[in-house]
């Protein structure tokens, strides 16, 4: 009588194929890519996204405000209609960003550790910091446009100095500046975040007033931690862009300009917007490949846009003076 064998990479022990043995042993990789992809992905939800099953771009339709106006006996109602302006914003999809890895059978086998989940969560990774460096300077970009409603402001660009970089009560300074600049575009409060790079956001921390509790601070100097400015969330983040970055191939909507004086980012929900033809999807080789191989090979990728909606919604702090 044959022994009987549990075949723990197939499902309910169905095997005789090459994905039969293996369907499990590829859901295991792709959970664990899209992890790593959720734990990186810092800006995850930040900003307004639409969905697509199809086609090449998305239309994004926004409108100006309406005024309101007192009504006289003997007026007409119709002689206080509003003209209100409509304009749109199409996001494109941008080409397939893929990530992808290689691992040789043999290497696999003679390996003291488990490789499979460090390399999958390296392509995770580097798709969510591809994704959120693509959402930060979208956001910046947004700072420094001109809405497409004339009558509507467009986005701000506060210079605050070279010392806006190391001084955490120059930056506090500017925040509530950025602050000011919401208010009196009527940027809603809820939904406002402000990015700041570690060093900005230890030179926060260190500048006590922001966080006494006497002057309404939040945060703690022990753990090295600040909550809020001025009504604002604070938002460690590692991924402003400090370069001059250009275009390239591939990339279908604008994400370059020069950023080397970047110093922060506080932004809105509205201020752009994500257009998704495919999330973060997972393959691996079939048994055609890894015949000729010997190798497993895997594959993250997605494909979708980043485009400027609402630029009013959008500030950038700067070095410049």
């Amino acid at each position: 009588m044959a022994s009987l064998i549990s075949r723990i990479g197939s499902i309910n022990n169905t095997t005789g194929t090459y994905a039969q043995d293996n369907a499990l042993f590829l859901k295991v990789f792709s959970g664990e890519v899209m992890a790593a992809f959720d734990e990186s992905h810092l800006m995850k939800g930040a900003f307004r996204e639409r969905n697509i099953t199809s086609g090449k771009s998305a239309q994004f339709i926004y409108t100006g405000k309406a005024t309101a106006k007192y009504f006289q006996p003997g007026d007409r109602t119709d002689d206080n209609e509003n003209q209100i302006p409509v304009a749109e914003q199409t996001i494109l999809i941008d080409d397939l960003l893929i990530a992808a890895v290689k691992v040789y059978d043999l290497d696999e086998m003679k390996a003291h550790y488990e490789v499979r989940s460090e390399f999958s969560k390296q392509l995770g990774v580097a798709l969510a910091r591809e994704c959120d460096n693509k959402l930060a300077r979208t956001a910046l970009l947004a700072a420094r446009a001109t809405n497409k409603i004339p009558s509507l402001p467009g986005g701000t660009v506060i210079n605050a100095g070279a010392t806006v970089a190391t001084d955490g009560n120059v930056l506090a300074a500017a925040l509530f500046q950025a602050a000011q600049s919401m208010d009196e575009k009527d940027v809603p409060e809820e939904g406002r975040v402000a990015y700041v790079r570690p060093a900005q956001y230890y030179s926060l921390v260190k500048a006590l007033p922001n966080i006494n509790t006497d002057w309404g601070g939040s945060g703690s100097f022990s753990d090295g931690t600040i909550m809020k400015i001025a009504g604002i969330p604070i938002q460690k983040y590692n991924r402003l862009p400090s370069n001059n970055a250009t275009a390239v191939a591939g990339e279908n909507n604008a994400y370059s300009g020069d950023f080397t004086s970047t110093a922060a980012l506080v932004t809105n929900t509205q201020a752009i917007g994500t257009v998704k033809l495919m999330d973060l999807n997972m393959e691996q080789s079939g048994s055609d490949y890894h015949i000729v191989h010997q190798s497993h090979l895997f594959v993250a990728k997605y494909a979708m846009g980043h485009g400027v909606l609402r630029p009013e919604c959008s500030v950038e702090i700067t070095t410049n003076a």
